[in-house]
């Protein structure tokens, strides 16, 4: 087993950071139960039920049906790659545990310009980004300048969301808030990332992470705190609120499924009452005293549908 854990470990580098932690932890999880000098030979079925079964009881149904992709994951690499590995995967013969994953937070529209008006510089450009592009925080955090094309008035995500952890890119169009703000936010450049840490340590490195945005801004602005995948959601909701086509709404998300795309407006119903304010925008929203800064808010439903989709 210890084998297996090593060649599919040296296999998986090729995978994003998180990705191949996540392979690595689960590992060390399953030797602080299993022998790690145990013959694949001699791991059953049962040993597999026994194992998740006990992670079950002490985590969730999602974290354990995620060890036990990433350990099938790594049984089907031992059944391809090794010689006379055991052909039977028995972390595939456990069923999967049942989830109870909550809801995430979406944000009203309302709440979200309150958080851009108490955000300055990079972070106003980081959270104007994300609503206008619905992207993945790793999306942006990763973008560099040659990905984004003022002449062509658009810009290039990239992800790794691919069965081979290869990365898959996808060019979106920009609207003209988001290319007027991004050519000004291009004056301020150090270097070829987009945005970058601000200061300490890994100043004007490209971010890993990002703790606490936009959690804190949100405090600042007197909201329920979101996160960045928050504002993909809450894209999305616009867009369904202002009957733009689901079909429509998936090419912007980048959703290989449709199914997945309703998934995430199905999951907006809860909140469709506060959605309403959604008519005017920024200016609409906020007190004339809470907007600071050049970037104005949508003045019109015609306006808004323009620069959102």
């Amino acid at each position: 087993m210890l084998e297996l854990a090593n060649h599919y470990l040296n296999y998986a580098v090729k995978f994003a950071p998180k990705t191949y932690s996540e392979k690595r932890t689960a590992f060390k999880r399953f030797f602080k139960s299993i022998d790690p000098h145990k013959a694949a030979q001699d791991f059953s079925k049962k040993n597999a039920l026994d194992y998740l079964q006990a992670l079950f009881q002490e985590k969730s149904g999602y974290s354990t049906n995620k060890e036990r992709k990433n350990l099938a994951a790594a049984w089907n690499y031992g059944i391809k790659f090794l010689e006379g590995f055991p052909t039977l995967n028995p972390f595939l013969a456990v069923p999967r545990f049942p989830e109870q994953r909550q809801n995430r937070y979406i944000p009203p529209e309302k709440d979200f310009w309150k958080v851009f008006a108490q955000a300055e510089g990079q972070n106003r450009v980081l959270l104007l980004t994300f609503l206008h592009t619905a992207a993945r925080r790793g999306e942006l955090y990763r973008l560099q300048w040659n990905d984004v094309d003022f002449g062509g008035k658009r810009l290039r995500l990239g992800t790794r969301k691919r069965e081979d952890g290869s990365m898959g890119y996808e060019w979106l169009p920009m609207t003209d808030e988001l290319y007027r703000t991004l050519l000004d936010h291009r004056q301020q450049a150090v270097n070829e990332w987009v945005f970058v840490q601000p200061s300490g340590r890994f100043q004007h490195k490209p971010y890993t992470e990002n703790r606490g945005f936009p959690q804190e801004l949100c405090r600042k602005a007197g909201v329920t705190p979101f996160g960045c995948h928050a504002i993909r959601h809450l894209t999305a909701s616009i867009l369904a609120n202002n009957n733009v086509p689901m079909i429509a709404i998936q090419q912007i998300l980048r959703h290989k499924k449709l199914a997945t795309t309703e998934r995430y407006v199905r999951g907006m119903e809860p909140i469709r009452p506060h959605l309403e304010i959604l008519q005017g925008g920024m200016k609409a929203s906020l007190d004339p005293g809470q907007i600071s800064g050049p970037t104005e808010g949508p003045t019109s439903k015609e306006k808004r549908l323009r620069r959102i989709s």
